[in-house]
């Protein structure tokens, strides 16, 4: 099913069938569960894969389908509901014994509780959405005198983004690396994970580079942080794919900051390292398989490059409009996944992720000068894209090195 907007997608022109389910503004069309249900029963589905945006992680929509009898390819409403909410989850992880980040006990009734609360924790601190997600809804504040104002545009942004102004604070990590497990569940009891990603290269909160496995992981950690992320999964029965995701200081403590009930963008890479479908799995999960043949620890390294319609020579300007020219990369452990092609036309209206560039070499080294070679064959114009970013963080000696944590960027010299 698709909007006006995306009618010439790659995924829309080639599927079977393909149903228009309204106008481009998501809350007419992709956020418009009416509709969505109206285009399961024009084609007599009897399941739906939500994908990693939009309605993915919603209880409503989980449990319009349960009543239809319409198979929500994911968890059930009730797991989802435990862990969208983030401090749903968190109380949740503290039951389970999962080490989770200090912070407030719920959410925050009005700006004198929180900067009480903020004095106790110690500054600095992070104000989050408690339904928020991609950074929406989330400020860092490193003083009394910043809180209010930071309260109000956070609450503000929540507010537009999620209908859900709840705000909770939580002591801010300093250099953390932000590294997340898959973990897969199926419908008897069993949890697994599919070890780690590393996803600490970031701007304003939002993923630009992946890898699997982690350069700062050590197999000690892994055992541990790994066996953590299965007792997150089994304390909700977890059924289907998500991630459990964690902030790790300079020390290697790890803390629980929020689990994902969904597969995510950059689950190619663990399918890579683990050379295993996860979208298939997801699949047999929903249809009563158990969980069976998975090879759970890396093979292999992989890399994923998210390439946006931004230019990052202007601050990383969404540049969408025409492509008047695209070219990908090809070779032995090149895999691009994407929805354009020349002539395709980049809407304005949804996020401006136009492909994902994942390459697999057997080591850090050998992947780092793969995912050169083939950003260097990765031609698109007509746009401005973020692929002069990722040849540039290709040849920097820190990231090479594995040093970087998740504001690295806030530092890094780009320039033209």
């Amino acid at each position: 099913m698709y909007s006006t907007a995306d009618r010439e997608s790659l995924h829309v022109r080639f599927a079977d069938e393909a149903v228009c389910i309204g106008p481009p503004a998501s809350s007419q069309s992709y956020l418009n569960i009416p509709r969505i249900m109206a285009a399961v029963e024009i084609t007599n589905a009897d399941a739906i894969h939500p994908g990693y945006g939009f309605l993915a992680e919603n209880a409503e929509f989980a449990e319009v389908c349960m009543e239809y009898g319409i198979k929500f390819i994911g968890p059930t409403p009730e797991m989802i509901r435990k862990m969208g909410d983030k401090i749903t989850a968190k109380d949740t992880m503290i039951k389970a014994k999962v080490p989770v980040i200090p912070g407030s006990e719920g959410l925050i009734p009005n700006i004198k509780e929180g900067i009480g609360i903020a004095k106790e924790i110690g500054y600095p601190i992070l104000l989050k959405a408690t339904a928020g997600g991609g950074g929406k809804g989330m400020r860092i504040v490193y003083q009394e005198s910043e809180f209010e104002k930071n309260w109000e545009m956070a609450r503000q942004e929540a507010g537009a983004s999620f209908g859900n102004d709840g705000i909770y604070i939580e002591k801010f990590i300093e250099e953390p690396r932000h590294i997340e497990f898959q973990i897969a569940g199926d419908q008897y009891g069993k949890v697994v994970h599919l070890s780690e990603r590393d996803c600490s290269i970031q701007r304003r909160h939002q993923k630009l580079i992946e890898e699997s496995p982690s350069p700062f992981m050590t197999p000690e950690l892994r055992e541990k942080m790994g066996a953590a992320a299965i007792k997150a999964g089994q304390s909700i029965n977890y059924e289907g794919l998500g991630t459990i995701e964690f902030l790790v200081d300079k020390y290697r403590n790890y803390y629980f900051m929020e689990m994902n009930t969904r597969i995510q963008v950059e689950h190619p890479v663990t399918e890579e390292v683990i050379d295993h479908d996860l979208i298939k799995e997801q699949i047999k999960i929903a249809a009563g398989e158990p969980i069976s043949g998975i090879n759970y620890f890396p093979k292999a390294h992989a890399i994923e490059c998210r390439i946006n319609a931004e230019d990052p020579f202007n601050g990383f300007r969404p540049s969408p409009g025409k492509i008047s020219s695209f070219h990908s990369p090809k070779g032995y452990g090149v895999r691009v996944d994407t929805h354009a092609y020349a002539g395709y036309n980049i809407p304005p209206y949804y996020d401006s992720m136009i492909g994902k560039l994942i390459c697999r070499a057997a080591n850090r080294e050998e992947c780092i000068t793969k995912m050169a070679r083939a950003l260097d064959e990765f031609i698109v114009e007509g746009i401005k894209t973020t692929i002069p970013f990722h040849q540039r963080m290709m040849r920097d000696e820190n990231f090479k090195l594995g040093n970087f944590h998740t504001r690295y960027l806030d530092t890094f010299k780009f320039e033209d």
